[in-house]
C-alpha cells in the first residue's frame, strides 16, 4: 500500500516540498493548509503516515505528539511527525538541514555575533545551530522583544545574519526588514526563505559581497532527513546538493532580454513549447494593466509612464517560478528592473546583428534608430545577462538556452 505524506503549514503556494520529495521516493506528497483551528485534528487523525511541519506550526504541534526527540525538545520545534503503532512521534530535521547550509555556504559562525530576525520556531532551530557552532553570542529580534527593529542599531557589530521570518517570501517578494549597509563586521548572511531564490536582504548582500544563501539547500538536506524518518532508511548526503541544483533549474525563470525585434518573443515560445514551462510576454501585460495599447500609451502618456506600468507587469511576472519571461527591449533602462529580474530567474540576454532587426510597430526604434538605442543598452544587456545568445534561429537558439542552461526538454 503507497505510503502518503505531505507537508502541513497555513500558506503554501511557495513550496517546492513535493518536488524535492520526488527526488527521495515513490510515495504520495500532498500539500495541507490548514487553519490553526484545524492544527490538532489534523495532526490528531488525518489519515497520513508522516507529514512536515511548517510556519507558523512548528511550536504549535508540539502538545499533540505523544512523543519527540530529544533533539526537538532541545530546540522546542517540531518539523517532522510519523505515525506509527498509534503513536505520533515528532522530530526536528530542521536542525541538520541548516547546519548543512550554513557550511555548505562557507558561513562559518565561530566566533562571531549572530543576529536572527525573528522569534518562531525555525528562529529557534537558527539559535541552537548558531550555539553550537561556536557563535560569540546570539541576539534575536522580534517586533515586540527587547531586540527589536527600532534599536537594531545595537547590533550593527553582528558578523551574521540569519532571517527566519517570512518578510521577503512570495507573494510579498522585495520586502526587507533590515538595512544590511549598517552592518559593516557582517560576514554571512542566511535567508530560511527560498521562493524567491534571491529575496531583497539576499540581493543586498550580494552588492556588498557578503556570503549569503538562500533556504533552498536546507529545505532539501531537512527532507532528506525527514524521508529517512518516514521510510526509516538512509540516504547519502551527496544527494542534497544534486537535488537542490535540479530544484534550482526547474523553478528558476527564464528571462529573455535583448533589442526590440531581436526575436525574444519568438524564441521565448519555442523555449515554453521545448521546455513545458508556462510563457509570460511583459509586453502583452502592459495593455491589460493600462487599459490601452502600447502605441496609444506612448502617444498619450510618454515612455516614462510607459516605463512605470512596465515595471509593474515585470515584477508580477518576476514573482512566479518555472517560467519563460520574454521582457521588452527596454527593460534594462530602470535599474529597478534587474532586482526585480534577479530574485528569481537566469537572465539570457538574445543577442542579433542590427541589420536584422526591424523596426516597423517599434516607437522607439523608429524615434531613435537601432544604433543609438544599441549604444546606450548593449553595455546593460552585457552586464544583466547570466548568458549570452546569438539569434541563429528560433528552434536552434531555443535548444542552445536549453543546452547552455542544462535544462531538459519536455520538464
Amino acid at each position: 500500500m503507497e505510503k502518503k505524506f505531505g507537508l502541513l503549514g497555513r500558506k503554501l503556494s511557495h513550496s517546492f516540498s513535493p518536488q524535492i520529495h520526488r527526488y527521495l521516493g515513490d510515495y504520495e506528497y500532498l500539500l495541507y493548509e490548514k487553519e490553526p483551528e484545524q492544527v490538532e485534528e489534523f495532526v490528531r487523525y488525518y489519515p497520513l503516515d508522516g507529514f512536515n511541519v511548517t510556519i507558523p506550526y512548528k511550536e504549535t504541534v508540539i502538545p499533540f505528539c505523544t512523543s519527540i526527540s530529544d533533539e526537538a525538545k532541545k530546540i522546542g520545534s517540531v518539523n517532522t511527525i510519523v505515525r506509527r503503532g498509534g503513536k505520533i512521534s515528532g522530530y526536528n530535521t530542521d536542525y541538520f538541514g541548516f547546519t548543512f547550509l550554513l557550511k555548505n555556504a562557507g558561513i562559518e559562525p565561530a566566533g562571531k555575533k549572530a543576529v536572527v530576525l525573528g522569534s518562531g520556531g525555525a528562529s529557534k532551530t537558527a539559535q541552537a545551530v548558531l550555539r553550537d557552532l561556536g557563535a560569540s553570542s546570539v541576539k534575536v529580534i522580534g517586533r515586540n522583544m527587547p531586540d527589536n527593529y527600532e534599536n537594531i542599531e545595537k547590533h550593527y557589530d553582528a558578523g551574521i545574519i540569519v532571517n527566519a521570518t517570512p518578510v521577503g517570501m512570495y507573494p510579498n517578494n522585495g520586502e526587507r526588514l533590515l538595512d544590511l549597509s549598517h552592518f559593516t563586521n557582517c560576514r554571512g548572511v542566511a535567508d530560511m526563505i527560498y521562493n524567491p531564490a534571491r529575496t531583497a536582504l539576499l540581493l543586498d548582500a550580494e552588492r556588498l559581497e557578503i556570503k549569503n544563501t538562500n533556504g533552498l539547500g536546507m529545505l532539501v538536506a531537512q527532507a532528506k532527513k525527514a524521508a529517512e524518518i518516514f521510510l526509516q532508511t538512509t540516504f547519502d548526503d551527496a544527494l542534497i546538493p544534486r537535488i537542490t541544483e535540479a530544484i534550482e533549474c526547474e523553478t528558476k525563470n527564464i528571462a529573455l532580454i535583448g533589442m526590440p525585434g531581436c526575436g525574444k518573443s519568438s524564441v521565448g515560445k519555442e523555449l515554453a513549447r521545448l521546455t513545458g514551462r508556462p510563457l509570460i510576454e511583459t509586453d502583452e501585460m502592459i495593455p491589460d494593466r493600462a487599459g490601452k495599447s502600447i502605441k496609444k500609451i506612448f502617444a498619450e502618456d510618454g515612455e516614462d509612464v510607459f516605463r512605470k506600468i512596465e515595471t509593474a507587469c515585470l515584477a508580477d511576472a518576476s514573482k512566479k517560478s518555472g517560467c519563460v519571461i520574454a521582457t521588452g527591449g527596454g527593460v534594462v533602462t530602470r535599474p529597478e528592473n534587474l532586482d526585480l529580474l534577479r530574485q528569481n530567474s537566469v537572465i539570457v540576454f538574445l543577442d542579433r546583428d542590427l541589420t536584422a532587426l526591424p523596426v516597423k510597430g517599434r516607437p522607439l526604434s523608429q524615434k531613435y534608430g537601432l544604433e543609438e538605442l544599441a549604444r546606450a543598452r548593449l553595455p546593460l544587456y552585457n552586464a544583466w545577462c547570466d548568458l549570452k545568445i546569438e539569434n541563429e534561429g528560433v528552434q536552434k537558439t531555443a535548444r542552445r538556452i536549453i543546452k547552455g542552461l542544462k535544462l531538459e526538454e519536455g520538464e
